[in-house]
């Protein structure tokens, strides 16, 4: 990024080309307008002006340094204590990646960054989460205001304590309609009302400040073209990147393969040949644990095992007629790395038996690390045979009854023992037959793909014999030479040379295990000495492990050896590891020019290798290459930025007879340039022949016939891949710059995974990064550029008797290579994770801090952002059989949230840059020219009604009444002894029943008491505080026969005072209620010293209690005057966080209740079970009001009873042959939970749902779809027709505006566009198109009710293909708020509101603040038009408006909490412009990091959006309140005033 003060003058600007100039000028509009950040501003302002400005062109090419850069927290900014800024001790560090020179670049990439005082928020952690966090992350607590509230939520505050799920809990002093002088002295005076001095507004504003983020534009009115929304998925090439000049490369011969007269017709020849003729000479020698020499396998005793071992083979493992192998089977071959020479035998016995051996490594546990892939190969090769030897067979895990476990994955094995004493000595007489070499095949060697996947390349014995040729050829091999092999003998360099070359010349080689170099470093230096080794077989590992066991260095000699082979030589950096080794062994006899490295992959086999120089000629030269350059695959020269630089060694020539080029890695096998990176190809003899069984593949690796630039092949040779990207230099010489499998592609440029590795280790990593167990000293040249391998083993100590070179420093490290880096695929590109291991003692701070580093250090020197990096605690990475890090099965635990991290950061912000642009406003079109262009484009308003309630025809008694104390004194009277409610216990006995003559009775007594103990005069409130029952019911009534204004509340929580009991204070209040009417323990309750701690109890109101009536009438029943007179108060919290009192009239009321009865046909004779909370909205009218108008009988059923009996519900409606009940969203779920694993018990109880007709969920938001289809689904067995489930919907301004009823079609479901939905459009998909969401319709219309799609924000209506909010035009509709001052602009504005435009008759509407739309379906309404769908979407007041986008949350929660099997429940919100995400994790703590980038990742790819914070809780702290439903708002609250104890929060960067 350029700096302000390096910007060119407005002079220099004017004199720039027109193009450039318009090109800033669209910049800069599209910064003020908030289509970009001011990051990437900078950074795209920076990239037009470099070719223009020197000082520009400084800084872009010293590495961007700013690129997305993420600044570490400074002493000053972090609270930590100073124990954790101690100095680092000092020193080189121990890696094979590690590179003096690489670090020194890093450091000084870094020092640019401190300038910079930005402090990135820490990440909270639970202290009791993990054990070896020794540190306490908490930052405490900062004085800092709150950063301005952008996302547009209502206003809310926090609570004063944790809030429990399924209470409703309104936020301190918060009610809607309040007027704005009224007291609102509990809120502070901080955005949104949110108490900012806690940790968690802090770390949030600190973020914000890191990201700069600007604010985004308001939410535009009319969509109009799609085309915005499409992503950027292939990123825009960068017109000043690199591009390869040379001309079309041509392919490299290697020298012809020389013809020697005695080279043997097969490799099988020349072992009978060596073992007939020279029987005593050493073949191989293997070594014991402490590296001396345990045993030596002649060339004698090579041939005859092995002849004894085709024999038992082929005629003693199966009988005569049917013997169990056939020459050209394959068997697997599965020794341990300790055990040469069995493997030698048993190899060696599968080629003069002709059946194909398979060498595996040996399986230590049932689920290896990539075991299972294995386990596929074998099968694919149809092996039913394994080769092992007695030893490694007693190793094998085993089950109880002694046999080898089945290991996962695997096919059934046979095991073999080819320990000499279990074979059969062959007949004098027998012999095989060994053929000249040709196609046929004659081993399998297994690799491992990028994916983790598993292949066997096939190689013939032709390809075997002309390797070995080759090699013998470019190493110049003679008989009788000694060769010490470090490497794994069973596959790659240490195979053919350890094994099969030295057999071809009859050479002795030394084999030193793994194990041995694990405790003796220097053994193979030893062996060197020991037997004059011409040629030892090495990687970078080996070499590094010898320069640290420096104790024995003075009396070794490696003056024998001719050639020192560095087999990893095609990695990069092998280069540092060969100086290294190269100035510290040269005065111990090592020669320059002996140092071989080479390249070789599993398919071309040998590649490239150097050839032994001649003492005293100039060594080959280096190229110092262009990190930059090799990331576009362009060679160029590094002569800018020493920062960025890479040096490489060449790995000599191409292998004699063989031929290679150079071809693009993707795409047509196109010739590359002669200045451009591609993948090595090789044409030779000696490669291998296919992927076994993959005919596929094979064609694509093995068969590249490469193409000009025009397309056309060049000649007809076949040439194999290599997996191996580099060049060819001057003089022939092979370059190898990477690996295929190791390349990332991220943003159409490519990225070294060793190389990200290496700058990830240059980082300050030996407090934070773990290496293994064991700590000790290292000594690395200064002047090296060293990067190797360590592995877990004591380490020396210098001391007086043993000082260290003067060029060397010592650091204390801890070993072992511990750092993965791979990519995974994220929203349309790739995206970098690096994974390392924590040290057990590193502070929370140190890992962070190094993070930090880390990834501002590659940020520098690669110009690449990393999406995640992750600390997971010592030693939990998957290792391959040789102790590395198995990359693919580590990215598979990273995407399926198994790997278990200790800290993470994530990095979306900074590295996702091909989001779409954020949506637009479009100025000027108003509700009339919406309005004009559905009419032109001939779609309807959209609107619809219920039936018309002046046409239906009733016989009904009731409709003389006006009032529905009226009716239950006509029902008292006409009907006595008929019983309208019945409450059932936990045990599904009746307690209490109610007639219509008990109901009245006891009605009056609550009037008598009211007017006697109250002294109240009608028109006072009246607060109910009661259980779910009849007595709340009768309170009701009493309170309209004495002319009171009842207000029901739910009782406080016994166990939960504290955050219950402010509630009900708070109604109290704000009703001004003149009496409390509840039961003896809830009053005494009431005035616990527990509920004084929570509220002032001396300033209740009267409190009466109705658990013993005086048998009292009122001389007179009160009769209101008019029926819009106020019947009773309807008080609710909201999901946003609102407590919001709606008046209800007496003839809202009666309307209500006839709706409800002609909709769902009830009437005397019927009966319903009611499972609902009966405090507020419909749930209240069905409990308490609609069998006193119907007359039918409710069977009510408290919702806490199910949770003591859960089949308490169901039970009830099949004894009692319900045809109609009521329920919540929470109910439903209980049962489906509960009860789901136990139908069955369910059937054997007898019980039948078959009865049900209609099973409505009560509901005031979207419909759940996926719940009702799984209760449906779930209780088919025994009965339950899908259709019966329906759902209705309601809000504060009219409880019931849909309900599904008797009659009528059933609920239609419709499949739209979620892209389209955000920009306020609906359009219909099939099902199973991407981006589609569910839908269904929320009941029917009731009668007499009317609904319009309105704009919100125009309040003009719209077409049936746009999302708007619903209004509503019904009798029963809330009369208006009822608040303590009345606040006529928000009545008139919510309750008594016009359409802007296109309504003649003046309509006055109701707003219920939901979003949702109508659809004209093909079914035909009870009326004979056709039927008119309403469909919700959900509440308009808790949508989320990013990038111009409107959300809603329930949409991007579904997305959440499906990607993990642990997440239980999820809410989202937004702060400042960031997405909040809450999860709750129903699994282990340990699970809880693993969830951040699996929520960062759906969000990102199925709704488009960056999440900014995760926040990971236990199960229950997302409240719900007693209709089911999250109350976001209140978690904000909670989060915000850091009141969740939170598991851990993960702020992305």
């Amino acid at each position: 990024m350029a700096e302000r003060g390096l910007e060119p003058s407005p002079a220099a600007v004017a004199a720039l080309p027109p193009e450039v100039r318009a090109q800033l000028a669209e910049l800069e509009l599209e910064l003020s307008e908030g289509d970009i950040t001011q990051k990437g501003y900078e950074k795209k302002r920076a990239r037009l002006l470099s070719p223009y400005s020197p000082q520009t062109q400084e800084t872009d090419s010293t590495g961007q340094k700013d690129r997305n850069q993420t600044p570490a927290p400074t002493a000053a900014q972090t609270s930590a204590p100073s124990k954790y800024h101690r100095t680092r001790s000092g020193g080189a560090r121990d890696e094979r990646y590690r590179s003096d020179i690489h670090t020194e670049a890093v450091q000084a990439a870094l020092a640019k960054h401190k300038e910079q005082k930005m402090a990135l928020p820490m990440p909270t952690k639970r202290r009791s989460t993990f054990v070896q966090s020794p540190a306490d992350a908490c930052t405490p607590p900062e004085n800092v205001s709150a950063p301005p509230d952008v996302t547009a939520t209502t206003s809310s505050s926090s609570s004063s304590s944790l809030r429990p799920a399924n209470i409703d809990l309104p936020p301190s002093g918060i009610v809607k309609g309040m007027h704005k002088g009224s007291n609102r002295s509990s809120l502070m005076d901080t955005a949104d009302g949110v108490p900012v001095n806690s940790r968690v507004s802090t770390k949030i504003q600190q973020l914000l400040s890191t990201l700069k983020r600007p604010k985004r534009p308001p939410l535009k009115e009319f969509f109009v073209d799609d085309s915005e929304e499409i992503v950027e998925g292939i990123p825009q090439p960068d017109p000043n990147q690199p591009k390869p000049e040379g001309r079309q490369m041509t392919p490299v011969k290697g020298e012809p393969l020389g013809v020697i007269c005695n080279w043997p017709p097969a490799l099988e020849s020349a072992l009978q040949r060596w073992g007939s003729t020279q029987a005593k000479c050493p073949c191989l020698t293997g070594l014991d644990m402490s590296g001396k020499p345990v045993y030596t396998l002649t060339y004698g005793k090579l041939w005859s095992r092995s002849l004894k071992l085709a024999y038992t083979l082929l005629n003693k493992l199966g009988t005569k007629n049917e013997p169990v192998l056939k020459p050209g089977d394959r068997v697997a071959l599965v020794y341990p790395n300790n055990d040469p020479v069995m493997f030698m035998v048993a190899f060696y016995g599968c080629l003069l038996a002709e059946v194909i051996p398979v060498p595996i490594e040996v399986p230590l546990t049932r689920k290896d690390a990539g075991g299972q892939q294995i386990g596929f190969l074998l099968g694919s090769c149809g092996i039913a045979l394994a080769l092992t030897s007695e030893i490694c067979l007693k190793g094998l895990p085993k089950t109880q009854n002694g046999e080898i476990v089945q290991f996962k994955g695997w096919p059934r094995l046979k095991w073999v023992v080819t320990d000499s004493k279990y074979l059969s000595k062959p007949p004098k007489d027998w012999q095989p037959h060994i053929a000249p070499a040709g196609t046929e095949p004659a081993y399998i060697e297994y690799k491992t793909s990028k994916e983790g996947s598993v292949m066997g390349v096939t190689v013939s014995r032709l390809a075997m014999l002309s390797h070995c040729q080759a090699l013998s050829q470019a190493c110049n091999y003679s008989e009788g030479e000694a060769v010490v092999n470090v490497l794994d003998f069973k596959k790659d360099a240490g195979l053919w040379h350890g094994m099969f070359a030295n057999v071809m010349n009859k050479m002795h080689t030394i084999s030193v295990p793994y194990s041995v170099m694990k405790t003796c470093p220097l053994s193979w230096v030893q062996r060197v000495h020991a037997h004059k080794a011409k040629v030892a077989l090495v990687k970078c590992r080996d070499l590094h492990w010898a320069m640290m066991a420096h104790r024995d260095q003075r009396d070794v000699s490696l003056s024998s050896l001719r050639m020192l082979i560095v087999t990893d030589g095609a990695n990069p950096w092998s280069v540092s590891s060969c100086d290294a080794f190269l100035s510290l062994f040269q005065s111990h006899g090592l020669r320059p020019e002996a140092i071989c490295p080479c390249a070789t992959s599993a398919e071309a086999m040998t590649v490239a290798i150097r050839r032994p120089g001649v003492p005293g000629a100039p060594l080959p030269g280096r190229a110092i290459l262009s990190m930059n350059g090799l990331s576009y695959g362009v060679i160029r020269v590094n002569t800018e930025d020493k920062n960025s630089a890479l040096t490489v060694q060449d790995v000599g020539h191409v292998m004699p007879g063989g031929m290679m080029c150079i071809v693009k890695p993707d795409g047509l096998p196109q010739l590359c340039k002669t200045d451009e990176i591609g993948e090595i190809c090789v044409s030779s003899r000696t490669g291998g022949m296919m992927y076994f069984g993959l005919a596929g593949v094979t064609k694509n690796t093995f068969e590249v016939i490469p193409v000009a630039s025009s397309g056309s092949p060049v000649g007809d040779v076949p040439f194999i891949r290599s997996g191996l990207l580099g060049f060819v230099g001057p003089g022939s010489l092979v370059f190898v710059v990477g690996k295929m499998d190791g390349l990332l592609m991220v943003s159409g440029r490519r990225h070294n995974a060793d190389d990200i590795v290496a700058t990830g280790l240059a980082v300050e990593s030996i407090k934070t990064v773990y290496r293994g167990r064991h700590t000790g000293l290292l000594a690395v040249p200064q002047t090296c550029q060293a990067r190797a391998y360590l592995s877990t083993f004591p380490l020396s100590v210098p001391s007086a008797r043993n000082p260290l070179p003067p060029d060397l420093r010592v650091a204390r490290v801890l070993t072992s290579f511990r750092i993965a880096v791979f990519s995974v695929s994220v929203f349309y590109d790739e995206r970098i994770v690096v994974v390392a291991e924590q040290r057990p003692d590193a502070s929370e701070e140190d890992s962070f801090q190094w993070m930090s580093r880390v990834l501002q250090a590659i940020d520098s020197i690669h110009q690449v952002g990393v999406y995640c990096l992750a600390l997971v605690p010592a030693n939990t990475l998957p290792k391959t059989p040789l102790g590395g890090i198995h990359i693919s099965q580590t990215k598979q635990l990273f995407l399926e949230g198994s790997l278990h991290p200790c800290n993470i950061l994530m990095c979306p912000h900074t590295c996702v840059t091909n989001l779409p642009k954020p949506r637009q406003k479009q100025p000027g079109v108003g509700p009339a020219s919406v309005m004009v262009g559905n009419l032109v484009a001939g779609k309807r308003i959209a609107q619809a009604a219920g039936r018309d309630l002046g046409q239906i025809e009733e016989n009904d008694l009731v409709r003389k009444h006006q009032f529905l104390a009226e009716i239950l004194q006509w029902r008292a009277q006409a009907t006595p002894d008929h019983v309208l409610f019945m409450l059932l216990n936990a045990k599904g006995t009746t307690v209490c029943t109610a007639s219509c003559l008990q109901l009245h009775k006891r009605a009056e007594r609550i009037a008598s008491v009211l007017g006697d103990k109250g002294h109240l005069n009608a028109g006072d409130n009246v607060v109910l505080l009661y259980p779910p029952g009849i007595e709340l019911i009768a309170a009701f009534y009493g309170c309209l026969y004495a002319g009171c204004i009842p207000v029901t509340v739910r009782p406080p929580h016994a166990q939960n005072l504290t955050a219950t009991l402010p509630t009900v204070r708070m109604i109290v209040d704000v009703s001004k209620a003149a009496c409390i009417l509840t039961t003896q323990t809830l009053m005494r309750l009431l005035k616990s010293r527990e509920a004084a701690a929570a509220v002032d109890v001396k300033t209740w109101p009267t409190i009466i209690d109705t658990d013993d009536l005086p048998r009292k009438r009122l001389p007179q029943l009160y009769k209101p005057p008019t029926p819009e007179m106020l019947a009773y108060l309807d008080f609710s919290v909201s999901t946003t966080g609102m407590l919001t009192g709606v008046k209800m009239s007496h003839s809202a009321v009666n309307a209500l209740c006839r709706a409800i009865k002609l909709q769902c046909e009830l009437y005397s004779s019927r009966q319903i079970a009611i499972c609902l909370d009966p405090y507020c909205g419909l749930g209240f009218a069905l409990w308490c009001l609609c069998s006193v108008y119907s007359g039918h009988q409710s069977v009510l059923i408290p919702p806490l009873e199910l949770e003591n009996n859960l089949f308490l519900w169901l039970a009830t409606v099949n004894q009692y042959k319900i045809r109609d009940t009521f329920c919540s969203y929470s109910v439903m779920e209980l049962c489906t939970k509960g009860l789901g694993s136990q139908v069955e018990v369910l059937k054997t109880r007898g019980i039948n749902l078959s009865c049900i007709r209609t099973c409505v969920v009560v509901a005031e938001e979207r419909p759940r779809i996926t719940l009702q289809q799984s209760f449906s689904k779930l209780f088919k067995d025994i009965g339950l027709s899908p259709r019966a489930v329906s759902t209705t919907f309601g809000s504060r301004v009219n409880v019931a505006i849909c309900l599904q009823g008797t009659s009528g079609p059933d609920p239609t479901t419709v499949y739209v566009d979620l892209k389209s939905l955000r920009h306020d459009r609906v359009r219909l998909v099939e099902r199973g198109a991407p981006q589609s969401l569910l839908l269904s319709e929320s009941g029917k219309i009731l009668p007499g009710v009317k609904v319009v799609i309105v704009n919100p924000e125009t309040k003009g209506p719209v077409g049936d293909s746009h999302l708007g909010e619903i209004w509503v035009n019904s009798p029963h509709t809330a009369s208006g708020y009822y608040t303590i001052y009345d606040s006529e602009t928000l009545q008139a504005d919510h309750f008594n509101t016009r359409l802007s435009f296109g309504d003649a008759a003046q309509t006055l509407w109701a707003r219920t603040g939901y979003l949702g739309f109508v659809r004209r379906t093909e079914l035909t309404a009870a009326t004979g038009e056709r039927h008119d769908a309403l469909y919700v979407v959900g509440a308009l007041d808790e949508t989320l408006e990013l990038r111009g986008l409107r959300y809603h949350p329930i949409d991007i929660e579904t997305s959440v909490s499906r990607v993990h099997r642990s997440i239980a429940e999820c809410a989202v919100f937004t702060w400042t412009n960031l997405l909040v995400v809450v999860v709750e994790l129903c699994g282990s703590e340990q699970e809880a990091l693993d969830l951040v980038p699996l929520v960062t990742n759906v969000v990102l790819e199925e709704h488009y959006l960056i999440v900014g914070v995760v926040v990971v809780v236990d199960p229950g702290v997302i409240p719900i309140n007693s209709r089911g439903e999250k109350q976001r708002m209140h978690l904000r609250d909670s989060f915000l005033a850091d009141q969740l104890d939170p598991i851990y929060v993960a702020y992305n960067m």
